[in-house]
């Protein structure tokens, strides 16, 4: 029992003894900021007071020792002396600013060696393909033109070259998915197995994504969305192994002697083909309307399940009212530069031209107008080859 109450009292003791200081410490700070500005306010007053009676002298012409007046023009050193011989100069804070400048040659060539990496060399310039001359001064390492109908060659540089071909592989991927004749309203989930594990591209396509494969394909041919093209090959009958071997049989049997395929997406310097197999694959791809349909829409939409996304073409071009294309697939990665093939009729002739190793994001479309505009004069048939020389055939 005393134990207890003698803890009681200690404790209330305790709780008494903290209030008492907490209410000194309380009055003491009070009283430390009501008597501050009331200092600082007399000291205010007494510094009028001795100011408005020395300027009563000065004003009455009595001597009075003038403020030094630093001279314009003598900087920074000759203003400090002046307030320095002034007693009632105020002393000069001791805090300096210090602003640091860069000219805009110093800033371009700062942002320049942060955020400038030079593409690296595709094939067609590491063999020199690039080095071939050509009247139209294209971009394009190699260009190849020919009349659908007859197969007439229209212009020709260096068509028989063997290089990577990136994206143009999916119209070959949308061939064998069609030819598999699986539902199109089936549908396919995307998973890690579709993501590019060879140049780590990104995707708007999420893992987790489902969609049917007619959208896989619309968005293949229209967006060369990859991880569409890895999915189809991954739901195709037999697996992905099964489903390259088919597009290298189907290469074969269009008569594509230089052609090789790795994957269905492009994402790889091992797809390889000449502009002139290239020129089989169209013809072989036009047959089929939703390669047509879906590789010249200029946008559409998808629900993956989550949200809805919306892509556009990779090709300019069919935005121009001034183009009437049939077919058209882009491509791009460093080793194969950038790379356009399509089927399009110029003053009613249809044609399919092919256009690889293009250097500039856009000059493949440049290049696609410098054509048009040469099969519109109806010159003659040029052909322009590494192996002969750069020569044109008359």
């Amino acid at each position: 029992m005393k134990t207890e109450m003698f803890s009681s009292l200690k404790v209330v003791h305790g709780v008494a003894l903290r209030s008492a200081l907490s209410l000194a410490v309380s009055l003491a700070v009070a009283t430390s900021f009501a008597v501050a500005p009331a200092e600082a306010l007399a000291k205010t007053t007494t510094h009028s007071k001795a100011a408005k009676q020395s300027a009563k002298p000065a004003a009455a012409g009595k001597s009075a020792k003038p403020a030094r007046v630093a001279k314009a023009g003598k900087g920074a050193r000759a203003a400090k002396v002046a307030a320095a011989d002034d007693d009632d100069a105020p002393k000069a804070s001791r805090k300096r600013r210090v602003n640091y400048r860069m000219d805009s040659h110093a800033r371009r060539a700062a942002v320049h060696s942060v955020a400038y990496q030079p593409r690296a060399t595709s094939v067609g310039q590491a063999f020199g393909l690039h080095d071939t001359p050509d009247s139209l001064a294209l971009r394009s390492s190699v260009a190849y033109v020919v009349d659908q109908d007859t197969s007439e060659t229209l212009f020709d540089k260096n068509s028989r070259a063997v290089v990577p071909i990136a994206s143009i592989t999916k119209l070959m991927t949308a061939m064998v998915a069609l030819d598999s004749h699986m539902p199109l309203t089936e549908e396919m989930t995307v998973t890690d197995e579709d993501r590019d594990y060879e140049k780590y591209t990104g995707s708007r396509l999420a893992v987790g994504s489902v969609l049917n494969r007619e959208d896989m394909l619309h968005i293949a041919l229209m967006a060369s969305e990859n991880r569409a093209a890895a999915a189809l090959s991954r739901y195709y009958p037999g697996g992905r192994p099964a489903f390259i071997a088919a597009m290298n049989a189907k290469a074969k049997a269009l008569g594509m002697t230089d052609t090789h395929f790795e994957n269905s997406t492009g994402l790889t310097s091992q797809n390889v083909s000449s502009a002139r197999d290239l020129v089989k694959m169209v013809n072989a791809a036009y047959q089929y309307p939703l390669i047509r349909k879906f590789s010249t829409d200029r946008s559409y939409e998808v629900f993956t399940g989550k949200r809805t996304l919306a892509y556009n073409s990779t090709n300019a071009l069919v935005r121009n009212a001034s183009w009437d294309i049939g077919l058209q697939k882009t491509g791009f990665i460093n080793e194969a530069g950038e790379c356009l093939v399509m089927q399009a009729n110029v003053h009613g002739r249809p044609v399919i031209m092919v256009l690889l190793d293009s250097y500039g994001k856009y000059s493949r479309f440049a290049d696609a107008g410098r054509l048009r505009s040469y099969l519109d004069t109806l010159g003659e048939p040029r052909i322009m080859s590494a192996d002969m020389g750069g020569g044109a055939n008359p």
